[in-house]
């Protein structure tokens, strides 16, 4: 445990550092972008951060690497120099639309050209509960695992929208998937899990970031991070899920025949869901998948009267029920598990609408108007041309 702690503060430490660097090299570049009306900011601010991010995630992992406890887990395969490589290309996929707004159709095609290249490099999902996919067909095996990265990136893409937000729920979901990776890496002969120190790795890199992202932000992961953070998780779950047969591992350890497919869902379950709605609204009014609006998760906490700390606040406080309510089955009963998810959810669900609560005891119930609010975050952007005006480091 205490090797893992230590590529966490490697991480987390070299993205500190690397991320001021990184927003000045933004400014030069032109990754800063006008704030326009759906933008939850106020200011310019620099985007880009996911530069910061990946480079403190290959440290990590190149510090990991000399490690006598981890060695084996570079040798054993090559993913590890697989996950590297794709998180290079995805990476730089973003970082070409932070600066140059790439057209969605053309960013979609790269996303899906490198969750193949990741895939057919030897990252996949071979079996699931209900069968081996290799058996039936590696095709299916490549095109399951590469549809599940491109879904995964687009979610977290899709939930950065506050300043904080997506790093912070990345962060959430991998401890309860490093945990989960933990437990099951020491029922083999070494504790060694490439699972477990990419999930590690990836919440090293968001604690990091979030020093410099907490509001108000000074540099925003941008597509960059998001979709970084999106394709890492991902990974993770693959390595730890991909490979596991659920008759062999004992059930006090592995509860329901389908974790390994419903624990990566859960885990972005918040992601996930603002991304379902947000396609579902805009097919059923004719638009894109794609096309920008405000009435994504967050913007709705706004709307209801949160200020920005708060309603991230309490989008992670829901980030966490869920992905570590699952975690708790491997140490409690389910009914226990059940009591205190629900006494939980009820007070998370109080917190949320306490605005709303608080506007109709004092007998006005009416919204706030959106623009009426603090408001500096991350949101989908897109570059109108170069800011005249930068928020000050």
């Amino acid at each position: 445990m205490r090797v893992y702690l230590f590529i966490a503060l490697v991480a987390a430490c070299a993205t500190y550092l690397f991320t001021p660097i990184v927003r000045h090299l933004a400014i030069r570049l032109g990754a800063v972008g006008e704030v326009r009306k759906r933008d939850v900011h106020t200011i310019p601010t620099p985007r880009m951060g996911g530069l910061a991010m990946l480079c403190g995630f290959l440290t990590a992992m190149l510090f990991a690497s000399r490690l006598d406890f981890l060695q084996g887990v570079f040798r054993q395969n090559h993913q590890a120099w697989i996950v590297m490589a794709g998180a290079i290309l995805i990476c730089l996929l973003g970082i070409a639309d932070d600066v140059w707004d790439l057209d969605w159709m053309l960013k979609l095609a790269g996303q899906l050209l490198i969750a193949v290249f990741v895939a057919w490099g030897g990252l996949q999902i071979i079996a699931l509960p209900i069968g081996s996919l290799v058996t039936a067909s590696p095709t299916i095996s490549i095109a399951i695992t590469a549809l599940l990265i491109v879904v995964s990136i687009n979610a977290v893409n899709f939930v950065d929208g506050l300043d904080g937000l997506a790093a912070g729920i990345v962060a959430i979901g991998g401890i309860a998937f490093g945990i989960y990776s933990y437990i099951l890496a020491r029922t083999s002969p070494s504790y060694a899990s490439m699972a477990t120190l990419l999930d590690i790795a990836m919440v090293g890199i968001c604690v990091g970031f979030l020093l410099h992202n907490w509001h108000p932000a000074k540099l925003f992961m941008g597509d960059s991070g998001s979709m970084l953070l999106g394709y890492l998780i991902t990974c993770a779950s693959i390595v730890m899920t991909g490979r596991l047969d659920p008759a062999t591992v004992s059930t006090s350890i592995y509860l329901p025949a389908f974790m390994p497919v419903l624990l990566p869902i859960l885990v972005l379950f918040l992601p996930v869901l603002d991304m379902m709605m947000a396609i579902v609204r805009r097919l059923r009014k004719g638009q894109s998948p794609m096309h920008p609006d405000r009435m994504h998760l967050h913007h709705r906490m706004l709307r209801i009267g949160h200020s920005v700390r708060g309603a991230v606040l309490i989008l992670w406080g829901w980030a966490a029920l869920i992905a570590f309510g699952s975690i708790m089955l491997l140490f409690f009963t389910p009914w226990h598990v059940f009591i205190v998810f629900a006494v939980a959810a009820v007070a998370l669900t109080v917190a949320t609408m306490s605005p709303y609560l608080n506007r109709l005891m004092h007998g006005t119930v009416e919204e706030i108007p959106y623009d009426e609010r603090g408001k500096t975050g991350g949101g989908e952007r897109r570059r109108n041309g170069r800011a005249k005006h930068i928020r000050n480091a």
